[in-house]
């Protein structure tokens, strides 16, 4: 592994312009767990049930009581990992210019980063399904459940449920930053999501370096990715970020 740590810093020293693509696994060290696989949140409720965007408007207060509120209760805790500091020191050091999140607990931009584009939107905020008004989801009281704006309207995480598009400038940016990248890191994604799996296919397509770091393979290893590094992605970029910073001293 030390090998492909060296390689990789080597890789990103080079490198002009580094996309970062990130699923929940790199926020599972901050202790939110992810929606998908063993542990996951859709193995305890049906997410038909209790994520789809009819399921919320029919019933919000059994949405809230269900799902919101623990994820409030997690999210609120949560705190950048040393995964979300490697990326944010790579920014500082004028490596990564955008990271593509799968991922709503808004932990990129608390560690750091200030190109994130969010394809499911950012459970940190609340909006109202009847004013608009928009409240940080960490100052909403759920003593009252859903919680409701002063206008009498209930609050919605700005997250995209399911039955929701992801906004098509978010897309269409995406594609656009995979395509010119000449380094695309893939981090803590299993890679079946689409169409955020398809962002390190068009960087491929483009020319560009895949660099995994990831527990498991995916479906990416040995076909898309140019090499895998496995393990928690933490250990793995303060690893690959001390290397980095003795390349480029």
């Amino acid at each position: 592994m030390d090998d492909l740590i060296q390689r990789a810093a080597k890789d990103l020293a080079a490198a002009k312009n580094v996309v970062a693509l990130t699923g929940a696994g790199i926020s599972v060290e901050s202790g939110i767990p992810p929606f998908r696989g063993k542990g996951g949140v859709w193995e305890k409720i049906d997410p038909m049930e209790y994520a789809h965007i009819d399921a919320f408007l029919r019933d919000p207060a059994k949405v809230w009581n269900v799902l919101i509120k623990e994820m409030k209760g997690v999210v609120d805790r949560a705190e950048p990992n040393d995964a979300h500091r490697g990326l944010a020191r790579l920014e500082e050091m004028g490596i990564l210019k955008t990271i593509i999140t799968q991922n709503v607990d808004g932990l990129h931009q608390a560690a750091g980063n200030t190109d994130v584009i969010e394809f499911h939107g950012n459970f940190a905020w609340q909006k109202c399904l009847d004013c608009g008004n928009r409240c940080e989801t960490s100052q909403i009281n759920t003593e009252q459940i859903p919680p409701r704006c002063h206008c009498g309207g209930i609050f919605r995480p700005e997250v995209i449920f399911f039955g929701e598009l992801i906004p098509p400038q978010h897309l269409s940016r995406s594609q656009l930053v995979a395509s010119q990248c000449d380094i695309m890191l893939v981090m803590g994604t299993s890679a079946v999501v689409q169409p955020a799996a398809l962002m390190p296919v068009i960087s491929k397509q483009s020319g560009a370096k895949v660099i995994e770091i990831n527990p498991e393979r995916t479906p990416l290893t040995g076909t898309i990715s140019d090499y895998i590094i496995q393990g928690k992605g933490g250990e793995v970029t303060n690893q690959i970020i001390a290397k980095l910073e003795k390349l480029i001293q």
